[in-house]
């Protein structure tokens, strides 16, 4: 059974709506590639409650070629208030990811640990 063929001056609608489908696309691609390479990114890797005062928190940080890092960590409670800060500093270095382990002391029992930020740090360049 052949297909049915679209009605008479329908075809330049279908082009026109598959151009803006792969403009459409593409913008989305470049938008979010620009937004996102060459930008400080972490992931939380696991966290280890130690006692009532401290927390291990593990994260991966990746980052350009050569650029230091301070990155802010938080320990929370059971209401998701934060009991302990710390920041950790990464020096400049050839390694675009780094692991790290620190450990968060607290006011109070925490809950979890967790990557709030990482920013890279200004130069006065």
């Amino acid at each position: 059974m052949p297909l049915p063929r679209p009605a008479s001056g329908t075809g330049r609608w279908w082009v026109i709506g598959i151009v803006g489908c792969v403009v459409g696309v593409a913008l989305a691609t470049w938008w979010g590639l620009a937004a996102s390479l060459g930008k400080v990114t972490f992931t939380d890797t696991g966290y280890e409650v130690i006692d009532q005062r401290s927390v291990r928190v593990e994260f991966d940080v990746h980052r350009p070629d050569g650029e230091a890092v301070t990155c802010r960590l938080q320990a929370l409670d059971t209401t998701f208030g934060v009991v302990g800060v710390l920041d950790v500093q990464i020096p400049a270095s050839q390694e675009r990811s780094v692991h790290r382990e620190e450990v968060v002391r607290t006011t109070s029992r925490a809950v979890t640990g967790v990557v709030d930020t990482c920013t890279p740090v200004a130069t006065g360049r």
